[in-house]
């Protein structure tokens, strides 16, 4: 029976040890007796069998986690190694001094047209039997849609209730920047901001510009009793700060508080942020005010814009006087073709050209010169670190300015001979006499308005870039055709004057660049291959011509000064006379 009852405890403890479960040292089963001394040495030998297990599959586990990481590390490393290399190499293929050899010229990125013209000048200067008759060059019609009438009853209304519950708000201080239409962009949103925030609008102070350096003031180049008269009723417009205001303030408008304002903040910011603050001073100023103001307004606000910039601004009499005279005079001028004429907005200055870091055929001596132009003029601007600057790829984006050479090869292609009658629109082109002699060849009839005006005549104009640029404005706005060659405020704010007047097509002839910087470096193209490109093009700006962004209730991304439509349409449909307020004062010649 003893011996039994140990043979099954034997049995047992066999069992227990050889099982494939691991027991933790000193572990034991409650309904069962100690084992003897020798199955407790078996149970040792299994717990570290177990250990020894778990140890390696721990350490094989660790094994491949550490190898993977020390792979996935070794090629983290040989990338951050690689993408400086690559960058470095791509930078020298680019811009190194080893690019020409590694790659070739990418089409339009040379600047060739002066070789591609005097190859082409034979068949140029043979070329007039398809001569383009200026009174047919534009195709497209724009049929316009009855507008409403001009909320002008509404705009009272709204303003009127203002001034009857509280009166005006307290005065508004702005200061204008920048050249002659930067500064127009800014009485246009000023007169729409006192609008918003039912303020009398002091008359605009011109901020002196470091570049344009014309000391003129609103009353010298604007007729300033003809826009406080045709804005009465709906925006009160004064000339200065009565006297009480003024004292507050020691006599000093800079002593004004001035509101620093985020570039087109809309008009929830204005409510916001800025009428409290007019509320409680009374009086408010904002500078600089170069697009400060949102184009997405309501209704109410944007016809305030629209009367300020097609209705109210109206250039001072000295400036329209002449202006009108040089009109007459090219009209008179135009006799070949029944008085209409061509002008072109010419954007090619020294400080134009050295600003757009492109190359042209001055070779060494022009980089020179137009680095030593961006030092004087822009210091270190274009040698910062961050900068690099690539003439190919500028021209090839359409960033260069057109030279006349260029843009006298592009209207010769569209089909005007060299009866047409040119108004040149610039400031002093940048080595003038050996840039303008390829266009006179192709375009004689060249005016500008030094040639038109006499040096009396011009006299009280000199050192006054906006007062000149204003005589360039108005003979371009009442030409047949205006040539835009680099952008700019200019040809944006003209733009939209001629749609205003002439029932909503810009007649503005407008360049593909990109496209035409790659035929002038086309050595092989012909002379009729060129043209049909030209003409193509020139259908394609008459189509653009009558265009109207889509606007979606208040939702405008286009600029109002551009694109009239549809906005400021009752002005341009239902209100003739509104119409006529820029021709008012001209011979009826020139209407």
């Amino acid at each position: 029976m003893a011996i039994n009852t140990a043979i099954a405890m034997k049995a047992k403890a066999h069992n227990v040890n050889g099982n494939n479960g691991c027991l933790s040292e000193g572990s034991t089963e409650s309904n069962s007796p100690s084992p003897p001394p020798s199955p407790r040495r078996h149970l040792q030998t299994g717990i570290s069998q177990c250990r020894r297990r778990i140890r390696s599959k721990v350490q094989a586990h660790f094994r491949r986690e550490n190898l993977t990481a020390g792979i996935f590390l070794r090629w983290n490393i040989r990338y951050l190694l690689l993408l400086p290399l690559l960058y470095i190499s791509g930078l020298i293929m680019c811009v190194g001094p080893f690019s020409a050899l590694l790659q070739p010229s990418l089409p339009g990125s040379v600047y060739r047209s002066h070789e591609l013209f005097a190859k082409l000048w034979p068949d140029i200067a043979a070329d007039n039997s398809t001569a383009i008759e200026l009174s047919s060059v534009w195709k497209f019609k724009r049929r316009l849609k009855m507008q409403r009438p001009c909320p002008n009853s509404t705009a009272r209304q709204h303003f009127a209730m203002n001034e009857e519950s509280s009166g005006p708000n307290g005065y508004l201080i702005i200061e204008a920047n920048g050249g002659l239409n930067q500064q127009r962009s800014a009485i246009c949103n000023a007169v729409a901001l006192a609008g918003l925030l039912n303020a009398i609008l002091v008359i605009p102070h011109f901020e002196f510009n470091s570049v344009w350096r014309d000391p003129s003031e609103f009353r010298d180049i604007y007729d300033e009793d003809y826009f406080i008269a045709t804005l009465e009723g709906h925006v009160k417009v004064v000339k200065e700060l009565p006297d009480e205001v003024m004292e507050r303030y020691d006599y000093n408008i800079s002593s004004i508080p001035n509101i620093r304002v985020q570039a087109w903040a809309p008009a929830n910011y204005y409510l916001g942020e800025v009428y409290p603050v007019l509320l409680e001073k009374g009086v408010i100023r904002i500078a600089p005010f170069a697009n400060r103001l949102a184009m997405s307004v309501p209704p109410h606000i944007q016809l305030l814009r629209c009367m300020a910039n097609y209705k109210a601004l109206r250039f001072s009499s000295p400036i329209s006087t002449l202006a009108h005279k040089l009109v007459d005079r090219m009209i008179e001028k135009s006799s070949r073709t029944g008085g209409k004429y061509v002008s072109i907005h010419l954007r090619f200055e020294e400080d134009m050209v050295a600003f757009s870091c492109c190359v042209y055929d001055g070779g060494d001596a022009e980089k020179l010169k137009m680095d030593s132009i961006r030092e004087i003029g822009w210091k270190r601007k274009f040698k910062r670190k961050d900068r690099v600057i690539i003439p190919g790829l500028n021209r090839i984006e359409g960033k260069c300015p057109l030279t006349p050479l260029e843009v006298g090869m592009v209207l010769r292609g569209m089909g005007f001979d060299n009866n047409t009658s040119i108004y040149l629109a610039s400031g002093k082109i940048y080595k003038a006499e050996r840039h303008l002699a390829p266009l006179l060849q192709m375009f004689p009839l060249l005016y500008t308005k030094e040639s038109l005006a006499t040096p009396d005549e011009l006299a009280s104009f000199e050192g006054y870039s906006s007062r000149l640029a204003a005589l360039d404005y108005t003979v371009c706005l009442f030409s047949e055709v205006f040539v835009t060659t680099q952008g700019g405020n200019f040809p944006h704010f003209l733009m939209g004057q001629r749609r205003y007047l002439f029932d909503g097509h810009a007649k503005t002839i407008k360049p593909d660049k990109r496209k035409l910087v790659a035929l002038l470096q086309d050595m092989e193209i012909s002379w009729e291959a060129f043209k049909d490109q030209m003409e193509m093009m020139l259908t394609e700006s008459d189509r653009q011509g009558v265009m109207v962004p889509r606007v979606r209730k208040i939702n405008r991304k286009t600029s109002i000064y551009t694109y009239p439509l549809p906005e400021c349409g009752c002005l341009l449909s239902h209100n003739s006379s509104l119409k006529l307020t820029h021709t008012t004062s001209m011979p009826e010649s020139t209407r």
